[in-house]
């Protein structure tokens, strides 16, 4: 009888003790966690001057369109297209025989009016003491002398007709006006070149300083002036990605306000040796904003993106936890982001090693050093 009672029994207390062991179980220390190891750095403040890099186009110094100034069969082209020409240099020439006949039309005309001038005046002054004398009517010598003043006029008129057929005469040879750089020539030897022409015999452009227009915004374009500038250079990048040796200044002048858009047109001025840069090519400047005297930046690798895209960094206490915090990013300077906003001076940020932690996670900190740096 005692021994089923016993039977009966056990099970009940084999159960209790199991429970009395997952309850021991659970309220057991867990083991510590083990820090993890990342690389850290001190955010300082220091003077930072941040740049906004902006697309822009190159545009010739000068520019001057070749043009004829009078009309006829083009019979020389005097220059190598592509070539480099020098102020005042011939490049066309326009068949000079008709306006050479009518300069010396012009010039017979000169010698016919003169000599009717003389023998006006001649005429004048030989009546002149005979109506002194009353010698003659009065009506006769005025006669005289509004003759020689119309053969006067006459001979003037004639010799301005001459000086225009001689500058005629002269656009027959067709020049450059400014120095640079010339292209295609529109037409050929035996073409037909017309004063009201569309079309330029040829194009000549002054690229051994060229502009570069980029457009930025009113704001910030009238910041940057009311700060004189930020009496700084800018830096131009080629579509290669290499930067341009010289850097250029803005100009202020001639810059309007796009009411479409509310962008501002600014011009740089860049020297161009070697012409790298050539007119109506993409490329990217680097306009300085105003300095900051006191601006926090951080490493790129530092930052990390929330789920929704924004910026956060992972900031270590004075107890060495990790905790992510979500940032205000301005421009790249020097290959850093500019922190506006969320980080202040003297925090320490993780910059590598912040993908193996998470928030609230001890971990060990190592300095980091640029290895881009120097």
């Amino acid at each position: 009888m005692m021994a089923r009672t016993l039977y009966r029994t056990l099970p009940v207390v084999l159960a209790a003790a199991g429970a009395l062991g997952a309850c021991a179980a659970d309220t057991a220390p867990l083991p510590p966690t083990q820090e993890v190891e990342v690389l850290t750095l001190r955010i300082m403040a220091r003077p930072v001057v941040a740049s906004d890099e902006l697309p822009g186009r190159v545009v010739a110094f000068r520019t001057a369109e070749i043009r004829p100034q009078i009309g006829g069969i083009l019979q020389r082209r005097l220059f190598e297209q592509g070539s480099t020409v020098r102020a005042g240099q011939v490049l066309f020439e326009i068949s000079p025989a008709p306006f050479r006949a009518d300069a010396d039309m012009a010039r017979a005309t000169v010698q016919k009016a003169t000599a009717a001038y003389d023998r006006a005046r001649t005429q004048a002054e030989r009546l002149k003491p005979l109506v002194a004398a009353d010698a003659i009517s009065r009506q006769s010598y005025d006669d005289a002398v509004a003759a020689r003043n119309q053969a006067a006029a006459e001979l003037a008129e004639a010799r301005a007709t001459l000086r225009r057929r001689q500058v005629d005469l002269g656009f027959a040879r067709v020049t450059a006006p400014i120095a640079g750089r010339i292209g295609a020539a529109n037409l050929t030897e035996g073409a037909l070149a017309t004063a009201g022409d569309a079309t330029p015999l040829a194009t000549v452009q002054q690229i051994d300083r060229v502009y570069v227009d980029v457009r930025q915004t009113a704001e910030r374009y009238a910041a940057l002036r009311a700060a004189g500038g930020a009496a700084g250079p800018v830096e131009i990048i080629l579509a290669s990605g290499a930067t341009h040796p010289i850097r250029g200044r803005i100009l202020f002048s001639g810059v309007a306000v796009d009411p479409a858009t509310g962008d501002a047109l600014v011009r740089v001025e860049v020297a161009n040796p070697g012409e790298r840069l050539l007119p109506g090519m993409f490329v990217r400047a680097r306009l300085p904003r105003a300095p900051m005297p006191a601006g926090l930046t951080v490493p790129q690798q530092a930052v990390i993106r929330a789920d929704d895209g924004a910026a956060q960094l992972a900031v270590v206490d004075s107890q060495d936890r990790v905790h992510l915090r979500r940032v205000q990013l301005g421009s790249m300077v020097g290959g850093r982001y500019l922190v506006l906003s969320g980080l202040r001076a003297g925090e320490v940020v993780i910059v590598e090693g912040q993908d193996r932690v998470q928030p609230n996670t001890p971990v060990k900190q190592i300095p980091w050093r640029d290895r881009g740096a120097g």
